[in-house]
């Protein structure tokens, strides 16, 4: 009991709240996705099962913070983007396995740990942004992203960005480290710049000129064609086509938004409840639309939207093995001196 109280007094502290009376009705989420993105979602669970979700959300440090408060930490649930911040979540120690009929019968094999210790929701997928005034071809492969005829003509984010380590951990667990290596050295010679700012940035870029093609995930073109606080951003992704690259092989790169169960979790036949509501086409389809990402639940189809961008093959390799491929990618990265740009 006394554990109890401590963690419901530091869940009212970081909301900034009186200490809340106990109710076994509740969990607590620990959240880096945004809340507008977790509200709708949230608010059909509790009309379902009657539970009060409580939420707080970080853009970082979430995951060292549930490890600094150990046992007496009051998140039940963490969800979080890219399988590098959830099995980084693992690695740290926060959380704890799940064998759960319901979730392995939504979510595929290929898209949560084999361990049970992280699940995806929604998908996106790295694809290329070209420009369709200067790149008339329609299909593309992640390996030819390497062929000199592209020399000059590539921009991306940094290498060392987790987006970016899951695409080249994904080559690794398809071709090996040696050809990795090779391709990613090839890649860099033919990049416009060095790497620099965020997907948008690479296709503004592409918009102005400054290159052809760039790399990005998928629901970038809809916040870009959705944008009606910047409305230049609509001209951008105008000016753009996605390539959705290996569709023709073994399919396109994909990443996931995710949860993971709390260590200690003190409400956590609750936090049970919820995750398995979230792996439910029901919330897929909420959750995967107001993103603009890809249901993972076989059979629950993309919005209207999505779709519209083309047909995706997602990558059967399961993102357990590229998670273990990671580090290996990040060493690459340094090695070739990806992020120095293609005259170093």
């Amino acid at each position: 009991m006394k554990k109890h109280i401590l963690r419901a007094f530091a869940f009212a502290l970081t909301l900034g709240t009186a200490l809340p009376a106990f109710s076994a009705e509740e969990v607590n989420i620990y959240s880096y996705r945004q809340p507008f993105l977790i509200e709708p979602l949230l608010k059909a669970f509790e009309a379902k099962t009657g539970i009060k979700s409580n939420i707080i959300f970080a853009k970082k440090g979430l995951g060292e913070r549930i490890a600094a408060e150990g046992e007496n930490s009051p998140a039940d649930v963490l969800l979080s983007v890219d399988v590098g911040r959830l099995d980084g979540a693992k690695q740290l120690g926060i959380t704890q396995a799940l064998n759960s009929e319901v979730i392995n019968e939504n979510v595929p094999a290929n898209f949560r740990d084999e361990d049970g210790h992280w699940f995806g929701i929604t998908s996106r997928a790295r694809v290329i942004y070209a420009s369709k005034e200067r790149v008339s071809q329609d299909a593309i492969t992640y390996e030819e992203l390497a062929d000199p005829k592209w020399k000059g003509r590539i921009c991306t984010r940094s290498g060392q960005h987790v987006y970016t380590i899951g695409l080249i951990a994904s080559m690794i667990a398809e071709h090996g480290a040696e050809k990795t290596e090779s391709w990613l050295s090839g890649v860099k010679a033919n990049l416009a710049r060095k790497p620099t700012g965020n997907d948008r940035a690479q296709v503004k870029a592409v918009f102005s000129g400054e290159c052809d093609i760039s790399l990005g995930n998928t629901y970038y073109m809809g916040k870009m064609q959705t944008n009606n606080k910047d409305p230049e951003q609509k001209e951008w992704a105008a000016s753009v086509k996605l390539l959705f690259p290996n569709a023709d092989d073994r399919g396109t790169h994909v990443n996931i938004s995710g949860m993971v169960l709390a260590k200690f979790a003190p409400n956590k036949d609750n936090a049970v409840k919820l995750m398995e509501f979230l792996s439910s086409g029901e919330a897929q389809t909420i959750y995967a639309g107001a993103n603009f990402e890809y249901p993972l639940k076989p059979g629950v189809d993309a919005s209207e939207r999505v779709l519209s961008w083309g047909n995706l093959k997602p990558d059967t390799v399961s993102l357990t093995k590229v998670a273990k491929m990671r580090k290996l990618a990040s060493e690459l990265v340094d090695r070739v001196g990806f992020d120095d740009g293609p005259s170093s």
